[in-house]
């Protein structure tokens, strides 16, 4: 399907490894102009090299997210040099597990680091995305809607982000922009693998993971992830906005019975 991409510029922030690559070149095999957003300058040039090499349009910038300065530069770099900015993917942030045993100090850095960034990012690219009628996707967390145990900044990040899509695609409707949040539940990127490395029994562990999920018993691939985010964000989705779009193989919603190995509906 041709998504209609191929002079849109896109900022994608963490776009350089685990669900921010695979999102980086979906939307490099679209044919849109990608601009990582990232604080490692290493990883986001050689993602950007190796798509250029095969002729797709990616460029790195090296952003802290948490420096709102380093933000409003970036935003304003990218508007000078393509004369336009239609799609900011908010993907950038981090289970950084800050509990209520953390002090208000840590709390406050999570938020900074994994909400306030992207309220910063949209807020300096709002004028050229009102000018393009373009979007907004957020990368949200199941967390967001099921808790996870141990992490409230995240968590309560991930929340926020649910609330703002809403708020955002109704404040800035009457603008012709669309925002949407996709929320993954398990999905394996590098930092899943170094987790699920550090179990006992890790291919015990990856199994035990993938009957938790009804749909085909694994865990949903980035490229899935990806997938989703380059057609909510295209003009084939022109009337899609305010909506979590949960990418999971049904683990946050369907009955978690159904995972079981004596359940009726299992095949005999």
């Amino acid at each position: 399907m041709n998504l209609q991409l191929q002079h849109h510029v896109v900022i994608v922030t963490g776009g350089a490894k685990g669900i921010g690559e695979a999102i980086t070149r979906a939307f490099a095999e679209e044919g849109a102009t990608v601009c990582i957003f990232g604080r490692n300058p290493d990883e986001g040039r050689q993602l950007a090299e190796a798509c250029v090499a095969k002729r797709q349009r990616v460029e790195s910038y090296a952003v802290e997210l948490t420096d709102e300065d380093a933000v409003r530069r970036a935003v304003a770099e990218v508007f000078a040099r393509h004369q336009r900015i239609d799609v900011v993917v908010n993907n950038a942030g981090g289970n950084d597990a800050v509990s209520l045993r953390h002090s208000t100090a840590d709390f406050r850095a999570s938020l900074e680091k994994n909400i306030v960034q992207c309220f910063a990012l949209v807020h300096h690219a709002l004028d050229h995305l009102i000018a393009s009628r373009g979007n907004v996707v957020n990368i949200g967390s199941k967390c967001s809607v099921t808790g996870q145990g141990g992490t409230s900044g995240y968590a309560a990040s991930k929340g926020a982000m649910n609330a703002l899509t809403r708020e955002w695609a109704l404040d800035l409707g009457s603008h012709g922009i669309r925002v949407n949040c996709v929320i993954p539940a398990e999905v394996i990127t590098p930092l899943y693998e170094r987790w699920l490395a550090q179990a006992p029994d890790p291919a015990a562990a990856r199994e035990q993971l993938n009957q938790t999920i009804p749909l085909g018993r694994r865990t949903t691939t980035v490229e899935e992830i990806a997938r989703t985010v380059v057609f909510i964000a295209s003009p084939c989705s022109s009337h899609t906005t305010g909506q979590l779009l949960f990418v999971d193989g049904g683990y946050v919603h369907l009955d978690r019975a159904c995972t079981q190995p004596t359940s009726h509906l299992k095949s005999t």
